[in-house]
């Protein structure tokens, strides 16, 4: 396992897509809800300077946010929550700690994930949410970041809103 960067405590310095696939990957202690999903970190890209992505494993299916140096990230103590305003409304975050992560913050999308039939459909719903999460302002760093991120079309006002992000999640168009 690499070492977080020494920038700062816990300051993600590099994309930590890798780093929390592989911390995620070794944690064989979870009851597996889902034995059909891997360990992935989808879409994972600098935000406002932080870094904004979705992790799904077989046990659950976050948006996470890790600080990268950035205005988005604010310190709270683990078990806290903090609203975090995105271009797709705001966000409820949870604060966690992990030795091997440093702090992050993380918004439950899917509970249960058993309730997702493949990974296929989990990877899709993972780019949806960020695409309704951060809309197009996630366009420019989403294509660098992730090979297999799809990118950030204009769309109309409806497809951008809180409420289209909640009907295409409900699997309404």
């Amino acid at each position: 396992m690499a070492p977080l960067p020494t920038a700062g405590v816990g300051l993600h310095i590099d994309n930590p897509a890798s780093l929390l696939e592989r911390c995620f990957a070794e944690r064989r202690d979870q009851t597996v809800a889902n034995p059909s999903l891997t360990c992935r970190a989808v879409a994972f890209s600098r935000y406002r300077g932080d870094w904004l992505g979705v992790i799904i494993t077989p046990w659950f299916m976050d948006l996470f946010l890790l600080p990268g140096g950035g205005d988005l990230w604010g310190d709270i103590p683990a078990g806290q929550r903090r609203y975090v305003e995105l271009p797709g409304g705001t966000v409820s975050f949870m604060a966690a700690d992990d030795p091997m992560i440093g702090p992050y913050q993380h918004s439950p999308l899917v509970a249960p994930v058993s309730a997702l039939p493949d990974m296929a459909a989990a990877l899709k719903l993972a780019h949806e949410v960020m695409r309704g999460i951060c809309g197009e302002a996630s366009s420019a760093t989403t294509a660098t970041a992730d090979p297999e991120a799809q990118p950030v079309v204009a769309a109309d006002r409806e497809t951008n809103s809180r409420r289209g992000f909640l009907r295409r999640l409900a699997g309404k168009r």
